[in-house]
């Protein structure tokens, strides 16, 4: 018994002092400003996800070398969406109940960013999604109101579709389309209604729709049905992993027509699984150029080779834009508390991002320029910009 009673003493003691290690872990960590970085970090998006999250990090980096936010630094709580809506919700729920983050960041595919903003929404934290794109990130889908919490720094669908259908229209001169949609992908179903509204208003026709899913790996049997119809144009607002293997076989299968896309092509992936030669005489939407010659962009190109040794896409640079637009909502609001920071976001005019300058609308979403890109010999080449 003697035995047992010094073991239960010990025991205690080191309970007691593993609770006042863990006690004091949360003192240092209360010093520091808890934001959800929450991306596709793995999965069919990964390429996006990493490339976002990495320019998030650079950019709080930044911000506490420059000595942080309110006095305090950043700590960045880093979560896996996985590419997922359903790991989306899990993520969001983990970093806001358990993290106790007071504002979120995150994520470039629509599906997710509407599953996680609805988490968002309901615990009334603050999110600012970097390149989701589908309305429905901040619009409730049932009332059609806008989430009081929910914000992007990314133009949307409404927008981009409009942009590529003016691009078919006057600049590649094409007068019948046929549009290839991911029917798995919100993004993708809702950016081709955009795109075919403003198309047949502006004079073109829709000659035929048709449909894959994610992970689809044989296209022929639909792209047989396209090269039937001979169409002067194929609009593919898709994902680069489906958009490369598609065009690579297109080509192969004697589809020379031009075809057109959104900023889901803009990953290197999309080079490797395409090639260079059949992403000829094609061309996307993007938010973002490096070739752009602004101070802010060239500073942040410069800033992210010197951290990952490598050129920034612009997932990256939205990432960058979106965790340096929530950090000055939190200055303006000059609290950590979510609801005033909701109300600094919902006040943001003329912030200076890495595109030029961006202002939201009073449904959150961001007003900024799109640039249109062509692939050429493996080479993206900015062939304009178009502001809204």
């Amino acid at each position: 018994m003697r035995k047992l009673g010094l073991k239960m003493s010990c025991l205690l003691t080191m309970l007691v002092m593993l609770a006042g290690l863990v006690s004091g872990c949360s003192d240092t960590a209360s010093k520091d400003l808890k934001i959800g970085v929450v991306y596709e970090l793995t999965g069919n998006t990964a390429s996006f996800g990493t490339a976002a999250a990495n320019g998030a990090k650079l950019a709080f980096k930044e911000i506490n070398a420059k000595g942080g936010v309110l006095g305090k630094q950043i700590q960045p709580i880093i979560a896996d969406n996985k590419g997922e809506p359903a790991e989306s919700t899990n993520a969001v729920t983990k970093v806001i109940t358990q993290d106790k983050v007071v504002a979120i960041t995150g994520f470039t595919v629509s599906s997710c960013g509407i599953a996680g903003s609805t988490v968002a929404e309901v615990n009334k934290i603050p999110l600012v999604a970097a390149a989701t794109t589908n309305p429905k990130v901040t619009l409730d889908e049932n009332s059609g109101k806008t989430k009081d919490y929910v914000f992007r720094a990314c133009f949307i669908d409404p927008f981009q579709g409009t942009v590529a259908a003016n691009f078919a229209i006057n600049s590649l001169k094409v007068k019948t389309a046929v549009v290839l949609i991911d029917n798995s992908s919100d993004y993708s179903k809702g950016l081709s209604q955009f795109f075919k509204e403003s198309y047949t208003k502006n004079g073109g026709q829709i000659i035929a729709e048709e449909a894959y899913l994610q992970k689809d790996q044989d296209f022929k049997a639909i792209l047989t049905k396209i090269k039937s119809l001979n169409p002067e144009v194929i609009y593919l607002p898709g994902y680069y992993e489906e958009v490369g293997k598609i065009i690579k076989q297109a080509r192969e299968m004697g589809i020379t027509v031009p075809f057109l896309g959104g900023d889901a092509w803009d990953s290197p992936k999309l080079l490797e699984i395409g090639g260079a030669q059949p992403l000829n005489n094609t061309h996307f939407t993007n938010f973002y150029s490096i070739e752009d010659t602004n101070p802010a962009s060239m500073a942040f190109v410069d800033a992210f080779k010197k951290e990952y040794g490598q050129v920034p896409d612009s997932m990256a640079a939205m990432g960058y834009d979106a965790a340096y637009l929530l950090v000055d909502a939190i200055k303006r609001a000059n609290s950590a508390e979510p609801a005033k920071i909701r109300e600094a976001l919902a006040a943001t005019q003329g912030f200076k991002s890495v595109s030029g300058d961006m202002s939201l609308t009073s449904t959150h979403d961001a007003i900024r320029s799109a640039v249109i890109i062509e692939l050429k010999d493996g080479k993206q080449v900015y062939k304009e910009t178009v502001k809204p």
